[in-house]
């Protein structure tokens, strides 16, 4: 019986899906990255630098040769306008010393903002151990819902208000209570554990003053300011660390939906930063140059009875 060749099948399997790729895609993706970083950093460039030099790299970039062209700056080398620079773009100057400032005054400006951030943070400091001893001192937990402690633009306040059932003062009387003060005697001493001035302002409700003929809520405020004042030094406050007092009737309301409420019969006390105090000598600065003019109102006329209010108030800002 001879033999019968059978064929040889050889069955393949068909691979499916488009197996592994590499790595190659995360190089694309940090080169997109990449890009990004670039693109934003470009933006932010553009954003803050000066008009004057975004004209001149501009057209630096328009002409990047060493011959003559029209920039609008001088490119930092030596073939004129247009022409390709010698020397690197000093992109980041404006950053540190602004248009106009030579390098001390841009090192002083530095120098500013870290003393500022500093007299922040002490104002800040002051406000949580005020706060703890308003919780927890016998003197001042007793009116801790008459102690309001926030921070505003001019440094940290306090404000001593009203109650329906505890006044500060007599009423439509510049004379404190015993308990008011108390409280200001007690405040003094945290006051005195920092180096800044304070301004301390009296308010009113919209309540008719009916005092002494001629008198108005401006004298009564002013009056209650004054003798929250002598109550701080008789605390121990160092009278150079008064600023100023002023009366502000009723003109900056607590409550401005019910101008009649006691809430906004108080006394304000605001402990200044640094940017209030420059503030205030600018604007001192200002007037002793000036001058009083003939039929000029001198700082204060303004509000009969009020003291010399010299800079914005704290009690008129928002607080922060």
């Amino acid at each position: 019986m001879s033999d019968v060749l059978q064929p040889i099948i050889v069955v393949r399997k068909k691979k499916h899906g488009g197996g592994h790729h590499g790595g190659a895609w995360k190089v694309a993706y940090a080169d997109f990255v990449t890009a990004m970083m670039a693109f934003f950093m470009v933006m932010w460039l553009v954003a803050t630098m000066p008009q004057e030099q975004l004209g001149g790299i501009a057209d630096y970039f328009k002409n990047p040769s060493a011959v003559a062209g029209t920039a609008s700056s001088m490119a930092a080398g030596s073939n004129g306008p247009g022409g390709a620079g010698d020397v690197p773009i000093k992109m980041f100057d404006h950053i540190r010393n602004p248009p106009g400032a030579g390098p001390a005054q841009g090192a002083d400006e530095v120098a500013q903002a870290a003393r500022d951030l500093a007299d922040r943070e002490r104002l800040e400091a002051l406000q949580r151990a005020l706060e703890k001893a308003v919780a927890s001192s016998q003197a001042l937990a007793p009116f801790k819902d008459q102690l309001l402690i926030d921070i505003t633009p001019e440094g940290l306040r306090i404000q001593i208000v009203d109650t329906h059932n505890r006044p500060m003062f007599d009423l439509g009387s510049p004379n404190l209570k015993d308990y008011t003060t108390q409280i200001l005697v007690e405040l003094a001493t945290y006051f005195n554990q920092v180096e800044n001035r304070i301004a301390i302002s009296g308010h009113t409700d919209n309540t008719p003053y009916t005092g002494v003929s001629g008198l108005s809520n401006w004298e009564l405020s002013t009056q209650r300011a004054n003798a929250a004042r002598r109550a701080l030094v008789t605390g121990g406050l160092q009278d150079g660390k008064l600023s100023r007092v002023v009366g502000l009737a009723s003109s900056v309301p607590f409550d401005k939906t019910d101008e009649g409420n006691p809430i906004n019969r108080r006394i304000s006390i605001v402990v200044l930063n640094n940017a209030a105090e420059r503030s205030a000598a600018e604007v001192n600065d200002a007037v002793a140059a000036v001058g009083p003019q003939a039929g000029a109102p001198l700082p204060g006329d303004a509000r009969p009875g009020a003291s010399a209010d010299i800079g914005p108030s704290a009690d008129a800002l928002p607080a922060r």
